[in-house]
């Protein structure tokens, strides 16, 4: 976007924090990027201050098709709102740096009229590079490492504008920063390093830096580089797996921040409230899977009946689940939710416990109606008794069916698991399901007689000729 006049004064003056985002679009946003923007929403949040997104695009070889899709809908996903930036837009945009290529061009002049940068040639054209000092040190403070220290003479000089016109991050992003008044740069630690480069950038063009805050890199439960392998992948993925937002915000929240040694489960507003960033620590966080589980299967017990009903007809809307039927019955699945809400860790837990309930295709091996000490003959005639008891119980209700089903199993001289263990398989084709007097008397006494049936007749089949 052309720029008739560019001001090389900066353009807000204010005291209020105002923090950034500034994701490159070269992919789907992983736990790394999205934990440095919960950082930075909740600094500006926790201090009454402003949240902007910016989009560095510059390097358009890297330029991925989607990515600011993903990027963005990772925020909303975890209610993380911006004041200024793509579609919300601003007094201080455009916020894609790929629009303000005249303000990185008039910076860069001035800083050759300076002395503080020069061109040079490379083989696809003339560039510029920033001159470094050859002498002294460069100090700071960083809000979360404490002082740190640079010599001066172990940096080489370093390009700012490439020979294709568009700027490197190094002078982009100090740019963007300084005109939109940004007053605290939380990000990654890996570029600390580069932190010498960008306060001598500052200090050419007589601008008042922001507080930096480096993150601590987060690591494997090993130690070593996180990886798929150990639970880290997009941040969608989390989503389309069944995690909820409120648990995935949490969960990063401790990435590297704690308010004390015991407290773990924070709402978002209750984070909002407590974070600062003296509570940061400089040593590696531990990307721990288990502890991500653990979490999401409290706030799904947390829910009401109704909240988890909802989440899950949601889900299913965006993850079609195999053997689970579109459009599964709100009230039938109402029902059901407290059968289950207890043995969930993600809502994509729910959908292999389920389907028996809303269709009776359901396949299973004959054998496993067999308990451990009965035969095909026995398990048959267990079942038909079931079948003689299940017609005569009244009311149907998991009550009065646990009773009589109880009885029949000491009638039969059974153990209790033998006749239910079957019964199970026979209405479920699941060894393992939700309470089973409960989902018996949710699925219906005609449903209940015809999974029985069934299972005779597949019993029958098997048996070997007289």
């Amino acid at each position: 976007m052309a720029h008739a006049k560019i001001s090389l004064e900066r353009s807000l003056t204010m005291s209020r924090v105002r923090t950034r985002f500034a994701p490159s679009p070269t992919g789907t946003p992983h736990i790394g990027n999205i934990r440095t923007a919960l950082f930075e929403w909740l600094f500006a949040r926790h201090n009454g201050g402003e949240f902007i997104v910016r989009i560095e695009d510059t390097d358009q070889s890297r330029k991925v098709e989607g990515s600011v899709e993903s990027l963005l809908e990772s925020l909303r996903w975890l209610g993380m709102d911006w004041d200024e930036g793509p579609e919300v837009g601003g007094e201080n945009g455009p916020y894609f740096q790929s629009e303000r290529l005249d303000y990185y061009r008039a910076y860069t002049d001035k800083l050759i009229e300076m002395g503080k940068a020069y061109r040079f040639e490379d083989e696809r054209g003339s560039a510029v590079k920033f001159a470094m000092p050859r002498d002294g040190s460069t100090i700071t403070h960083d809000r979360v490492r404490g002082e740190v220290s640079f010599d001066n003479l172990l940096l080489d000089d370093f390009v700012i504008l490439k020979s294709d016109g568009f700027p490197t991050y190094h002078l982009a992003h100090i740019v963007d920063d300084h005109l939109m008044g940004i007053t605290h740069v939380i990000r990654a630690e890996e570029w600390l390093p580069s932190l010498p480069k960008h306060l001598l950038i500052y200090e050419a063009l007589e601008w008042d830096p922001p507080e930096f805050a480096h993150l601590p890199v987060i690591l494997a439960p090993d130690k070593s580089k996180l990886s798929k392998r150990h639970g880290s992948t997009s941040l969608l993925e989390y989503k389309e797996s069944g995690y909820l937002p409120q648990a995935m915000m949490n969960f990063m929240a401790l990435l590297g921040w704690s308010l004390d040694d015991k407290s773990e489960l924070f709402s978002r507003d209750e984070l909002v409230n407590v974070f600062t960033l003296d509570r940061v620590v400089s040593s590696p966080a531990i990307f721990n899977i288990e502890k991500l589980d653990w979490m999401n299967g409290h706030y799904i017990r947390e829910m009401s009946g109704d909240e988890l009903t909802m989440a899950l007809l949601s889900y299913w809307n965006v993850v079609s689940p195999p053997g689970l039927p579109p459009g599964p019955d709100p009230k039938v699945l109402a029902q059901i939710v407290p059968l289950i809400q207890d043995r969930l860790k993600t809502l994509d837990d729910a959908a292999e416990r389920i389907p028996f309930f809303f269709s009776d295709e359901f396949e299973y091996e004959a054998s496993e109606l067999i308990q451990r000490n009965m035969d095909d003959a026995e398990t048959v005639s267990a079942l038909e008794a079931t079948m003689s008891a299940v017609s005569s119980v009244h009311p149907f209700t998991a009550s009065s069916l646990e009773e009589r089903l109880r009885t029949l199993a000491e009638d039969l001289e059974l153990k209790v698991g033998q006749l239910l263990g079957t019964l199970r398989v026979a209405t479920s084709g699941l060894k393992v399901s939700p309470p089973l007097f409960e989902s018996l008397e949710i699925l219906g006494r005609e449903r209940v007689l015809h999974d029985v049936q069934r299972a005779i007749e597949k019993l029958s089949q098997c048996r070997d000729p007289i």
